[in-house]
């Protein structure tokens, strides 16, 4: 029969293994979200540019009819 020591100790190592394998996890998860954050940034300056020099010409358009 085992001790009730090592019953703890086989649950604790259990539980150590888990914590260990989730934070990896989390690590994995956080550095995907960055690039996912970086990746949607990049999207967003390249539509705001694109509308600032959109708007610029259709003034300038605007400014050469009138």
């Amino acid at each position: 029969m085992a001790s009730v020591v090592g019953l703890l100790e086989a649950r604790e190592l259990a539980a150590r293994e888990r914590l260990e394998g989730l934070r990896e996890e989390a690590d994995r998860v956080f550095a995907e979200l960055a690039e996912a954050e970086r990746d949607w940034q990049e999207w967003l300056i390249a539509r705001q540019r694109v509308g600032e020099v959109l708007s610029v010409r259709r003034t300038r358009e605007a400014d050469c009819s009138g």
